[in-house]
């Protein structure tokens, strides 16, 4: 792809991820932190795949004035999530939706922030159209930080569910913390998230309630 944008001469934009901080030692991350990630952990092909991706797009940058973009999209969430896309979220909702056991890997004290897709894909949108000088990293995601424990709590009084809150051990390498600091993000593209998880978690409830009515979606869900 980059060098199809040489070729073309195309602005081309990378959606990396929060996840080339690791389990970070500082937070909130700011995009100046180098991360901490285990490079051959079983989460590793991820996390470093993408950090070689950023490599490659400077790399292009610096060698051939290439005209990049790159985005560190911090977990996101809304409508027209894969019921078996193994994200935290759509996991949840699935389980409350069926009253089944929402399972959660360590005690759920882990943090995360969550950010609704319409204010990632604005977000998105305001990086493209900026001037060429601006490359980024930038941090893009919503600042408050729930508990995994806190974001489990909500989807089941929100979807109205029966089920019982299950710890399974936790995996491998995975972040005891995550939250974007958006300084840039706020500085250079004027921008900073506007929909409450509460507010995001009813919609997509919605959405999964719609797909969960489809027999021909049933069969997907493990």
């Amino acid at each position: 792809m980059l060098g199809l944008a040489k070729r073309t001469k195309a602005k081309i934009l990378q959606a990396s991820t929060s996840e080339v901080y690791g389990d970070p030692n500082v937070h909130p991350q700011t995009e100046d932190y180098w991360g901490y990630v285990n490079p051959i952990g079983i989460r590793s092909c991820y996390d470093e795949g993408k950090r070689c991706a950023e490599t490659l797009f400077f790399d292009y940058w610096r060698q051939h004035n290439l005209r990049i973009k790159v985005a560190r999209i911090f977990n996101t969430y809304g409508p027209r999530m894969h019921p078996n896309d193994g994200r935290v979220v759509s996991n949840f909702i699935v389980q409350a939706l069926l009253n089944r056991d929402i399972t959660i890997y360590g005690n759920g004290s882990q943090s995360r922030s969550f950010c609704y897709v319409d204010d990632l894909i604005e977000a998105l949108i305001r990086l493209m159209a900026t001037d060429d000088s601006v490359i980024g990293p930038i941090n893009l995601g919503n600042p408050t930080e729930f508990s995994i424990l806190d974001l489990a709590e909500a989807v089941r009084n929100l979807s109205g569910s029966k089920s019982q809150i299950v710890f399974r051990p936790l995996p491998q390498d995975d972040p005891r913390q995550r939250r974007p600091d958006i300084s840039r993000a706020h500085d250079l593209l004027s921008w900073s998230p506007k929909i409450e998880l509460n507010q995001g978690l009813l919609q997509t409830i919605a959405y999964f309630e719609e797909q969960l009515a489809d027999k021909n979606i049933q069969h997907l869900i493990s």
